[in-house]
């Protein structure tokens, strides 16, 4: 009778869901025991991939190269700390799906009220539909350059990348991860054979990576952006709320043994390495974009930082910097290598979207949807605004087209604003509870790196709320500045009813033994019995 009637769900689109986290691939990959460091290694990378996907779309494009363009490498110490904190907010995250065996969206509802829940679903549902603007934008202007299809056709064909990803669901969640491996080194070539050409000052390069007051500087200001907005801008555009679902998420597909503290051990070992090998990649191709800005072009020779103004400027001998560069871009492999990356960067993202939407929606609502329907969904929702936007700048010039496109994908990401601390919060909370983590808890240095990080990535992020408001052209200054400041107290309030919740929800589990720290304690003391 259960089964008859299991079976019968199964045809419902929309179907409840609280069972483990991405259940479908969910302990699916194997993994040695007992086996060399490389080849354990091996077995563990694929889902640091995934991740650092997140942290080179193409909404880090522009902010990176225009950074180089106007200020030369003196940002190159932005992209290394948000790397730095990327590396260690990832590792939180995939630490917390290992041992809870909950991804961050379940952990999180398991320990707040129903009404929180759907509050920070909604959040981070527009925080990934912000996200999928950016990539649709990215891809839709990608298949305009490539094959010169019109951008209304194009946007429209980015839909049909559900397609993609219902091939993708019948291949394997390894090769999956392959895929996304290979799309990278993909983008990390483009990029790295572009920079090797313009022969950069290595050594500005490497003094740029040093801390340094300038960067967070008010003035000059070059293009309508001063050091501080660059900066302010990169680390928006880097550190996202999704990637920290997923990762909870993803860390879960190796089969180990939950009644094996040693399997545990080296599961959170490993993955940490994959984590922070791909995001060092990630970095890489970051620091290569402001690289670009800086040795590719000529000193602010690039007046148009869109998609488009940077293809067309890799086209134009005039802005590029040395005589190798122009010989080559005159056969138009310069500009076609960036399309194509885009390209790549665009589809990356679609995949890794797609599962973070299933993993909040399960986690926060406990809904479940197949990941072609929310794929579908999603991304027509997404369509929607840059179809609004191609539209109502149809009749003016292409300049004015490509800037209202560029303005487009930078206020999508205030939603990024919205809903990072109250991913960030509740991770870090979580992490540094015995109850929840028992020795798997964060350590001193990482507690303390965790709460600096997390306050002043919420304090950079609420302290630009005003710029951006205005940046929406919609209200005056004064309209616009009430409006961001209303913002910022319904954030506050929001962010202290959620450490309310979980500081209720650690005492619970606590007293309920539901917490990994008494779980295992039990297998410390049957391993003790044994011996």
């Amino acid at each position: 009778m259960d089964d008859t009637k299991n079976q019968h769900r199964k045809h419902h689109l929309i179907e409840y869901a609280n069972g483990k986290s991405l259940a479908e691939i969910n302990g699916t990959v194997e993994v040695p025991h007992g086996k060399g460091f490389w080849r354990t290694l091996f077995a563990y990378s694929g889902p640091g991939a995934l991740v650092a996907v997140g942290y080179m779309d193409p909404g880090n494009w522009s902010t990176s190269i225009t950074g180089g363009q106007s200020f030369q490498y003196t940002l190159m110490t932005t992209i290394l700390i948000s790397s730095l904190i990327a590396m260690l907010l990832q590792y939180m995250a995939a630490k917390l799906g290992i041992v809870s065996q909950m991804d961050l969206a379940q952990a999180t509802r398991a320990r707040t009220g129903k009404a929180l829940g759907i509050i920070l679903w909604i959040m981070t549902e527009l925080a990934i539909m912000a996200t999928d603007i950016a990539e649709v934008i990215g891809a839709a202007i990608a298949l305009n350059l490539l094959f010169h299809i019109p951008l209304i056709p194009s946007v429209f064909i980015t839909v049909l990348d559900v397609l993609v990803l219902l091939l993708l669901t019948k291949i394997g969640f390894r090769k999956i991860e392959a895929i996304v491996a290979c799309l990278i080194l993909v983008i990390l070539f483009v990029f790295a054979y572009q920079v090797a050409l313009s022969n950069p000052n290595w050594g500005g390069v490497f003094m740029g990576l040093l801390p340094s007051a300038k960067a967070i500087a008010q003035h000059p200001e070059i293009g309508g952006i001063t050091p501080l907005t660059g900066t302010l801008g990169i680390i928006g555009a880097t550190v996202m709320p999704h990637n920290l679902y997923l990762h909870s998420a993803i860390s879960q597909t190796r089969k180990i043994d939950h009644n094996d503290l040693d399997s545990i051990r080296q599961t959170v070992r490993f993955t940490t390495w994959d984590s922070n090998i791909q995001l060092s990649l990630a970095f890489i191709v970051n620091s290569l974009l402001l690289i670009m800005g800086v040795a590719v072009f000529k000193t602010g020779a690039v007046q148009d930082s869109s998609f488009f103004g940077l293809y067309d400027a890799l086209n134009n001998t005039s802005m590029l910097s040395n005589p190798v560069l122009i010989a080559v871009a005159k056969s138009g492999v310069l500009s076609t290598l960036f399309a194509v990356a885009l390209l790549a960067s665009g589809q990356n993202s679609t995949i890794t979207g797609t599962l973070t939407g299933q993993v909040i929606m399960e986690g926060f609502i406990h809904m479940k949807m197949p990941l072609w329907a929310r794929r579908l969904v999603t991304r027509i929702i997404s369509v929607i605004p840059v179809l609004a936007c191609v539209a109502m700048t149809s009749g003016e010039n292409t300049i004015q087209q490509h800037t209202a496109l560029n303005l487009l994908m930078e206020n999508s990401q205030v939603f990024l604003a919205f809903a990072l601390p109250f991913s960030m919060l509740p991770l870090l909370m979580m992490t540094n509870s015995e109850v929840e983590m028992g020795e798997f808890k964060n350590r001193g240095w990482v507690k303390v790196c965790g709460w600096v990080s997390v306050i002043a990535l919420t304090f950079l992020n609420l302290i630009n709320l005003p710029a951006t408001y205005e940046g929406f052209g919609l209200w005056s200054k004064g309209t616009s500045d009430v409006l961001a400041y209303i913002t910022i107290i319904v954030i506050l309030v929001l962010l202290i009813w959620t450490c309310v919740e979980l500081y209720k929800g650690d005492k619970r589990f606590a007293a309920e033994g539901k917490g990994f720290g008494q779980h295992e304690d039990q297998l410390k003391n049957a391993a003790e019995e044994i011996e």
